[in-house]
């Protein structure tokens, strides 16, 4: 058996400003600091053999604060996309509690809005209109203009989850994701098989642990949430 535990990042200043983030690198608002701290204390006791994030600042800090706060995890050592390589032959720490390692991936980054990066939400439907901005935030794939739409970010993420994350899940191994709001849907609509215009309704919260537990035909035995 193993754990698959997904986090999307606590929210970030744009969220705050109900702006369009995507790739922007922007930090945690001072209530999303609380909330990955509250999702902390909510993971506190719980074991994780290894770890995976985004590029992003917003979700590397809110993983960084759930490891702190972790009271069987104290040291870890971050491996880049690039450079991967380098750590194969490190030999394993001596020490009773090894690092944890913490995987950096691009292809975990949020989906890439394009031209409406940076643009406050309520003025882009002043300027675009309710109906066609609804269409680009919501459905599955009609992308904004140079953008990416839900189902190109989900192949990139779903590709990534199934050649990194899962061999580590078949072993045994229990998972810990920090990322976005739509690279994770795009997992979770994966690992729960659910339709695309079930995946665009989905609402997932920020800070709000979600922890699969799975066997290793990689079949979902449970699922919970984890909310105050």
């Amino acid at each position: 058996m193993s754990l698959l535990t997904l986090v999307r990042h606590g929210q970030s200043i744009w969220n705050q400003q109900n702006r369009f983030t995507g790739w922007v690198d922007v930090s945690l608002s001072e209530a999303g600091v609380k909330e990955a701290q509250r999702a902390a204390q909510m993971l506190a006791e719980q074991r994780f053999d290894l770890a995976f994030t985004s590029e992003l600042l917003r979700a590397q800090d809110t993983l960084y604060e759930i490891l702190r706060h972790n009271h069987l995890c104290n040291q870890y050592l971050r491996i880049h996309d690039v450079g991967s390589e380098w750590y194969e032959h490190f030999e394993s720490s001596k020490t009773n509690t090894p690092e944890l390692k913490i995987y950096v991936s691009q292809q975990l980054n949020e989906r890439f809005y394009g031209d409406l990066q940076g643009l406050n939400k309520d003025k882009a439907r002043q300027q675009f209109g309710d109906e066609q901005v609804h269409t680009w935030r919501r459905s599955y794939d009609v992308a904004p203009p140079n953008g990416e739409s839900l189902a190109m970010t989900a192949k990139r993420a779903i590709a990534y989850y199934q050649s990194h994350i899962v061999p580590h899940l078949q072993q045994g191994k229990n998972v810990l994701v920090c990322a976005h709001g739509n690279s994770l849907r795009a997992i979770i609509m994966h690992i729960e098989k659910m339709t695309a215009s079930q995946i665009a309704a989905y609402e997932l919260k920020t800070g709000c642990p979600h922890i699969y537990q799975c066997n290793a035909q990689m079949e979902i035995l449970s699922k919970q949430v984890l909310e105050e």
